[in-house]
């Protein structure tokens, strides 16, 4: 079986699983899905891709909470477009840290929080939790095509004696 078909299975029960899991805690399905996404696009991998997506998604939602408190400052259009012009900036200009390195993740984050209307405390759980079932998605995937490229063991041993 090819790695990428052992992911797409691994993939499509794991998003399934998902649902229901983010329905029966009331978190954003979509949301978890761009945590998903985070991991599976980080340039790590493993647990360093997952924490760097993670922090980096949450690094996001915070980004996303200044422009919108302090957009909110003044009524002036402009004032907000001016805000997230040096948010965007600090958003790139951060990834000189290793563990921020991941502009996309950053946006990600940012992004998710604007489109949920600011619940930035719905948003947060959601992209940790689907950043996880990324990381399962991709690790039962891997693990599923090993398994299937194991060759097979004889289990019939023959037995031979010295005379």
């Amino acid at each position: 079986m090819s790695t990428l078909l052992a992911i797409a299975i691994t993939t499509g029960i794991l998003s399934g699983i998902w649902g229901w899991v983010a329905m029966s805690l009331g978190l954003l399905t979509w949301a978890g899905f761009l945590g998903c996404t985070s991991y599976f696009a980080s340039p790590a991998e493993g647990a360093k891709g997952l924490f760097q997506s993670l922090i980096t998604n949450l690094v996001g939602v915070m980004w996303a909470m200044v422009i919108i408190e302090t957009s909110s400052l003044m009524s002036f259009d402009i004032w907000g477009y001016i805000v997230t012009a040096l948010v965007a900036f600090a958003m790139c200009i951060q990834a000189k840290q290793q563990w921020l390195a991941f502009i996309p993740g950053t946006f990600i984050g940012s992004c998710a929080t604007f489109a949920s209307d600011g619940l930035w405390q719905l948003v947060i759980p959601s992209l940790l939790v689907g950043g996880v079932f990324g990381y399962l998605m991709k690790a039962t995937g891997m693990w599923l095509h090993r398994k299937s490229n194991q060759p097979e063991v004889n289990e019939r041993r023959e037995i031979t004696t010295r005379s």
